[in-house]
């Protein structure tokens, strides 16, 4: 629980240090410029995608936090998430992919993920394992079944490998927005004395790369 209130609390201090240090953001620095962007289909919104695993400490950290900045953007952004994954048969990633097919990570569904193996310390690195405890948390096993076999979900696994590449990605946590620009809490918080300073030095740079992807997007009009 303190861990969290830790992780909460840099949300906080993004909203009291907005914009303070936006100038001082460099390329190369605090986040990264893709030379290729890659192509985001919605609209006026800024894309904003995080990549991650769910057996990543870091990511587990960064989740609640990342909920609270992504509710606070409103509609902005449209978010979503990919999981890192080194082929199509990854037990987490593949999970997810199904998962996140059938529309069932809501409710809790992926917190509970990340509690069962950062807390809990159920590994949940196996296919079976991975399917016990969905259905356990009321997933139909039936139709996950389907989906996880489905060409559809290892077409969705495939199209995940290809962006993360295209993304220039080979690390866990990372942020994407807009396809353009990339950073995460390693490369914004470089320097920071602990895991807060190093969130609210990222959500910093998120800001600032969101509103300068807004401000690019309606510059096009």
């Amino acid at each position: 629980m303190r861990l969290l209130r830790l992780l909460l609390a840099s949300v906080a201090f993004v909203a009291s240090a907005s914009g303070a240090y936006a100038a001082d953001f460099k390329s190369g620095v605090d986040y990264m410029t893709l030379d290729t962007p890659v192509r985001a289909d919605t609209g006026k919104k800024v894309e904003v995608v995080e990549v991650f695993m769910y057996h990543c400490p870091h990511c587990n950290a960064l989740d609640p936090v990342l909920n609270e900045w992504v509710k606070k953007q409103g509609d902005k952004i449209v978010f979503r998430r990919l999981h890192m994954a080194p082929n199509v048969t990854e037990p987490q990633a593949h999970a997810f992919a199904t998962l996140e097919a059938m529309n069932a990570l809501g409710n809790g569904l992926h917190e509970k993920i990340f509690h069962a193996i950062h807390v809990e310390h159920n590994r949940l690195n196996t296919d079976q394992g991975l399917l016990d405890f969905v259905t356990k948390n009321g997933v139909d096993k039936a139709k996950y079944l389907e989906f996880f076999n489905s060409f559809a979900v290892q077409t969705k696994m495939k199209r995940s490998m290809q962006l993360v590449n295209e993304y220039k990605l080979d690390s866990a946590p990372s942020l994407v927005i807009d396809g353009h620009y990339t950073t995460s809490p390693a490369l914004a918080g470089h320097g920071q004395p602990n895991v807060p300073a190093a969130h609210a030095a990222l959500f910093q740079v998120m800001d600032m790369l969101v509103a300068k992807t807004s401000a690019e997007k309606a510059a096009k009009k």
